[in-house]
């Protein structure tokens, strides 16, 4: 399997110029642990994630080092670690040039890539542009969704997929962080609702798609006042009986 096959396409992103506070809201409602940083031009630029936001001044959980560490680090590190702290601006406190890989590039690597460098999301490019995020849980989806005696899938199986996120990514209702994996025509469908009826909807909007055979429901429904989450009810029968 590749990227291009499990990835999340409809991406939440932010620029350079966003607050650190909206994007630390945004990441709160839409219940996401990282965002890819585009400029304007749609080209990334960096990513954030809920590890720059523990060192914040706000908060007061500013790096307090002794005065002999911040000799042997220098001014120019306590400048930077300043600057982290105290940025206003995403682009103050991304980590710029992120690690990316290609629509192309298989899931052994991507693993090997996450382990080796100690990251949860890989920002998926074509050319400079963002097409789509692999995240650890694009990968657990893809592992508990389908069976391991399912063969790899075909060209038909990309085609069905990416029309069934083309089908649902167009409407109001779309789940968010959407992710689909097709085997054999058989389609599992993953991501969050604030609604119920998101639920049927897409449900729906899957099975009309041509060449589907049948649908997976995966979808977490979450309360975005107190951030409670129920898992499908296809899921908890499973968990029952297993």
């Amino acid at each position: 399997m590749r990227a291009h096959q499990i990835m999340t396409r409809s991406v939440i992103t932010v620029t350079p110029e966003t607050s650190v506070v909206e994007a630390a809201n945004l990441m709160l409602q839409r219940h996401i642990s990282g965002l890819p940083v585009v400029n304007s031009a749609g080209h990334l630029v960096g990513i954030i994630s809920e590890g720059d936001f523990l060192r914040r001044s706000e908060i007061g959980t500013q790096r307090q080092r002794g005065r002999f560490m911040k000799f042997i680090l220098g001014a120019g590190r306590e400048a930077t670690d300043f600057v982290h702290e105290h940025g206003r601006k995403i682009a103050e406190i991304m980590t710029p040039e992120p690690l990316t890989v290609s629509e192309d590039t298989d899931l052994e690597k991507i693993v090997e890539i996450m382990e080796k460098n100690n990251v949860k999301r890989l920002p998926v490019t074509r050319g400079d542009k963002l097409v789509g995020i692999v995240s650890r849980s694009n990968l657990l989806q893809a592992v508990a969704g389908l069976a391991r005696d399912i063969p790899d899938p075909t060209a038909d199986d990309d085609h069905i997929r990416n029309r069934v996120i083309d089908t649902l990514a167009k409407n109001d209702w779309c789940p968010i962080g959407l992710n689909v994996t097709v085997r054999d025509g058989i389609v599992h469908l993953s991501g969050v609702i604030t609604e119920e009826r998101s639920r049927q909807a897409s449900i729906v909007g899957a099975e009309n798609v041509a060449g589907v055979k049948k649908v997976h429901d995966h979808l977490c429904w979450v309360d975005t006042m107190s951030g409670m989450y129920l898992n499908s009810p296809e899921d908890d029968n499973l968990a029952k009986a297993s």
